[in-house]
């Protein structure tokens, strides 16, 4: 391949490459497209193209009570060989009595493959692929000869297809062959005519998900035939590939569904399938433009392969243009996996290859699911936050089962992981994760963030009773430590380990500070909200009375925020989570101007970490990065954006935790934001973590809690332009540049000028 493209359209907002990604090792190079529900993964090939594909409900197995029964009746005696230090005999204990049954939740599996032959592709020049993020395309184009060949690729969430269109310009044509293809788990590829093929099968497992996915190639010219399971194209100069698939999961006749979504966007030509798809992307990804401009970079990048950028700034080189790419592009990666009436996003987003993927590609809640949905709100995507809720929501009959069953409580729980299923037992016998209980609590305070950032009394209507369960269930499971305090017990500092004063390790513990700080901030919000309701007084009540008695964060004897409730010393100082942290970030415990002693001593604690080895994964890098905004630090947050960038990005931007994990996109798209825009302390601040190299800038449509949008220019490191679009009304009050604070009324609709109103 030679004399290799160039950026065709020199935009900002477009990922591309000179080489398509290699079919056997490729993975981290090739470029992910979604609708919410189905993905794929366009590796860009020429003699041989690959997609990897995805549907958001193709899971192995079905629903298991997996509670296990002898929990409860142990319960006490973990409890106490806790308290006593026998932190082993617990564990121990803790292994047979308290894990699930079996130990495994579901996990998530990919749909299958599309590969295509083509024939008489030799001797590529001119290559470029990319991936357009403003309008939600995948392209790939080159010469042969002097044929220009070109492919463009998108999921549509009006339609519900993958569609694919090739055309030849020049004296050639297209011709190959295609095949639908899974590793396992299908039982054959049938030809239903001439120019369609149907794959369909189960899933594995008891009470398995049943697939049918089906796909139709319509040309313009030539010919098209079917021979065995392969569909044959001849000589045409442009056509238009269809696949379209449905579970059993949504759809008890899902091979009917499957058929029918084909056939209704056949009705529609390529154009306005094009048109209706980007109509509908650009909706939501249009809110919000970013741009940094540094003064000490003189050009823009984006004439470069993104793989170059991204060695450009391994290699110490500034590029705030990557960097605004980096975050847009985690913005797409949320609308292309989370949308209205889809499953929310997993571990890998809905991109994953592997049939037993690392950690079963589930939703993890004790960090990744949550740091999944940090950008919703602040990045004007609230609609992508609404998988979440409906997932939440059927989490609580198991989880009401869960709490009853294994511990005797109210209310309802969950654990580390859940899965397509909502399972909510114990995941794993692994003693630094699995006898956590606060997953659901968690969770529950997505609910009241989506109502700070959007005001709505008919969703908190809707959200404080399932707040309200997860408080139950605490209020229940909370015991009494030898300090008068109310803990958590058994718990976990996920996923650390402490070292008692007789050198004994373990994990299993009771008062973990997380968990303190989860409750302080759950409790609070319940209350809240049931003020705003006018309703349930005297349960508001009783969540005052019992947070007197929560432990609230402490400071250690190195200067640190306590991991646990007694300062132990621990296994691992440089550990990848910062549980104890939670009180920074996302929660709101520890504020630069309300609590300085506690943000100084969150300092020490980031700075322990680190030194010691901490953030090298991607997601515990892109918590860093929200954590040094909260404290106000530009200089650390940009580091830390570096360095998430250097070590824990891959070539097609995914982030790696090592292996691919889509949670520190999401997360380090939320850190960005979090340097430009604060308003978690009941005030909105401009740029409280901005860097010297981020010296000027635009952003518009980042969104700041109690209903407001916000469109803002800063030039050497100052506002020139804030503009505040008030959503719902309200009182507004903005932190001036004097340190003061700004405080107005606002009308619902109304734009207004903070330049002229002095800030």
């Amino acid at each position: 391949m030679s004399n290799a493209g160039v950026n065709p359209k020199k935009t900002r907002n477009v990922l591309w490459y000179k080489e398509p990604a290699n079919i056997k090792t490729g993975w981290e190079y090739a470029l992910p497209i979604g609708n919410g529900r189905i993905g794929a993964m366009v590796y860009g090939g020429t003699e041989n193209e690959l997609i990897r594909l995805n549907e958001d409900s193709i899971w192995y197995g079905g629903p298991r009570d997996r509670n296990n029964p002898d929990a409860y009746r142990h319960l006490k005696t973990i409890r106490d060989l806790i308290s006593e230090g026998r932190i082993k005999e617990a564990e121990e204990l803790a292994a047979i009595a308290l894990s699930g049954v079996p130990e495994s939740q579901r996990h998530y599996q990919p749909l299958g493959e599309i590969h295509f032959t083509f024939e008489n592709h030799k001797d590529i020049t001119h290559y470029t692929r990319e991936l357009d993020i403003d309008d939600a395309v995948s392209r790939v184009e080159y010469r042969a000869g002097d044929t220009l060949y070109t492919r463009e690729m998108f999921i549509s969430g009006p339609q519900q297809v993958l569609v694919i269109r090739m055309k030849a310009e020049g004296s050639g044509s297209i011709s190959f062959r295609t095949i639908l293809r899974r590793a396992r788990y299908f039982e054959k590829v049938d030809r239903i005519n001439q120019n369609t093929l149907k794959m369909s099968g189960s899933c594995g497992g008891e009470g398995a998900i049943n697939y049918c996915t089906v796909m139709r190639i319509i040309p313009e010219d030539g010919n098209v035939q079917s021979i065995g399971e392969h569909l044959i194209v001849k000589n045409s100069k442009s056509l238009v590939i269809l696949l379209s698939v449905a579970t059993s999961f949504r759809h008890k006749d899902y091979e009917r569904e499957s058929f029918r979504i084909l056939e209704e966007a056949e009705k529609f030509s390529y154009d306005e399938l094009l048109k209706n798809h980007i109509e509908d992307y650009k909706a939501l990804f249009n809110r919000v433009d970013f741009d940094i401009r540094n003064n000490t970079v003189d050009e823009d990048l984006c004439h470069l392969p993104t793989d170059e950028r991204l060695e450009r700034l391994k290699a110490g080189n500034d590029d705030p243009g990557l960097i605004s790419l980096y975050f847009q592009f985690g913005r797409y990666l949320l609308i292309s996996c989370s949308r209205p009436g889809t499953l929310p996003a997993n571990l890998q987003g809905i991109w994953n290859r592997d049939f037993l993927p690392p950690w079963d590609s589930k939703y993890t809640i004790n960090i990744n699911t949550q740091m999944n949905y940090w950008p919703a709100e602040v990045c004007n995507l609230s609609e992508c936050h609404l998988p979440l809720f409906d997932h939440i929501e059927r989490m609580r009959e198991p989880g009401r089962k869960t709490a009853r069953v294994m511990y005797n409580c109210r209310g309802f729980c969950a654990h580390h992981n859940t899965d397509i299923w909502a399972d909510t037992a114990p995941q794993d016998i692994y003693h630094g994760a699995t006898y956590w209980p606060m997953g659901a609590a968690w969770l529950c305070l997505h609910l009241w963030e989506h109502y700070e950032y959007s005001c709505d009394r008919k969703f908190l209507e809707k959200a404080y009773p399932i707040m309200k369960e997860a408080a139950e269930f605490l209020l229940d499971y909370l015991i009494e430590d030898d300090k008068g305090r109310l803990v958590t017990s058994p718990s976990v500092s996920p996923e650390n380990t402490y070292i008692l004063p007789d050198g004994e390790s373990g994990r299993v513990c009771q008062g973990p500070s997380m968990d303190s700080q989860i409750i302080i901030e759950l409790f609070n919000s319940c209350i809240k909200s049931a003020s705003i309701l006018d309703t349930d007084k005297e349960f508001a009540d009783e969540l005052t009375a019992v947070l007197e008695r929560i432990p609230k964060p402490e400071i250690g004897k190195f200067g640190q925020i306590k991991e646990w409730s007694e300062d132990y010393e621990e296994a691992e100082p440089g550990h990848r989570h910062i549980s104890h942290l939670f009180a920074l970030h996302p929660g709101k415990q520890i504020s630069v101007h309300k609590t300085p002693e506690l943000s100084k001593a969150a300092r020490v604690t980031l700075e322990r970490r680190l030194a010691h080895g901490g953030g090298h994964t991607g997601w515990s890098r892109a918590w860093i990065i929200n954590m040094w905004a909260r404290l106000e630090d530009g200089e650390k947050a940009y580091q830390n954006v570096t360095e998430l960038l250097k070590k824990s990005t891959l070539p097609n931007l995914f982030d790696t935790h090592p292996p691919f994990q889509i949670d520190g996109n999401f997360g380090g798209t939320a850190g960005i934001a979090e340097m430009l825009l604060q308003s978690h302390d009941g005030m909105i601040k401009f740029l409280p973590a901005i860097p010297k190299a981020w010296a000027s800038g635009y952003v518009k449509g980042l969104r700041a809690r109690g209903g407001f949008e916000l469109e803002f220019e800063w030039e050497q490191g100052k506002l020139v332009k804030a503009l505040i679009l008030s959503t719902n009304g309200g009182v507004c009050r903005v932190v001036k540049f004097d340190g003061s604070i700004l405080e107005f009324c606002t009308e619902k609709g109304r734009t207004y000028d903070l330049m002229t109103l002095g800030i």
